[in-house]
């Protein structure tokens, strides 16, 4: 296993030690069952991809409005959101599930 890799138990055992890590600058990954299911990392790291994730979906939205594609209105927008996961609720699905 990868040196920056640790169980479930490990992270929980040494949790401190690993947000140490993660202060100076080195990530863990966390595994279950040997399979990688979160990372403790660096918060620069962190606000470093979300500011990523929100230039990217604002770049998109820019094409589509360039490309006179459809708007929605913000109460449009949310009864959307609140449709879906009223219905992911009702069919037991996780609402942050793909």
């Amino acid at each position: 296993m990868d040196e920056s890799a640790v169980t479930v138990r490990e992270a929980r055992a040494h949790l401190a030690d690993h947000i140490n890590r993660a202060e100076q600058g080195s990530p863990t990954i966390i595994t279950r069952n040997g399979a990688p299911v979160a990372a403790l990392v660096p918060i620069a790291d962190f606000n470093a991809l979300e500011d990523a994730a929100d230039e990217l979906l604002a770049r998109e939205a820019e094409a589509v409005l360039a490309e006179g594609g459809p708007t929605v209105t913000m109460a449009e927008l949310l009864a959307d959101l609140f449709t879906e996961r009223d219905a992911d609720r009702d069919t037991g699905r996780d609402a942050g599930a793909a």
